[in-house]
């Protein structure tokens, strides 16, 4: 599995909801405008990259994604009452 955390800045409404929509799919909004998500192989990774190219406007919006190893995993902790960073029990796969 390849654990990412996903962070965007959308301009626009309607691409933000697309966004959000698209990534809510593969993984868990863990802040407005942040998800955690476990892509199970480097092909999914790529299919997801292009869903988002083919939403966001380069110019105008910023979106990040972020693969974070196994050992920054278990160094990671959610605070107040969150689960464990990429916990299984938080992700959900459609």
């Amino acid at each position: 599995m390849i654990r990412t955390v996903i962070i965007y800045d959308i301009t626009d409404d309607k691409r933000r909801r697309l966004l959000s929509d698209l990534l809510e799919g593969w993984g868990k909004r863990v802040n407005r405008s942040v998800f955690e998500c476990l892509i199970p192989t480097s092909e999914k990774l790529q299919k997801l990259k292009k869903g988002i190219a083919n939403i966001v406007e380069f110019k105008t919006d910023s979106v990040r994604v972020y693969v974070v190893c196994l050992s920054c995993v278990e160094k990671s902790e959610g605070l107040c009452n969150e689960p464990h960073p990429f916990e299984k029990d938080a992700i959900y796969f459609f």
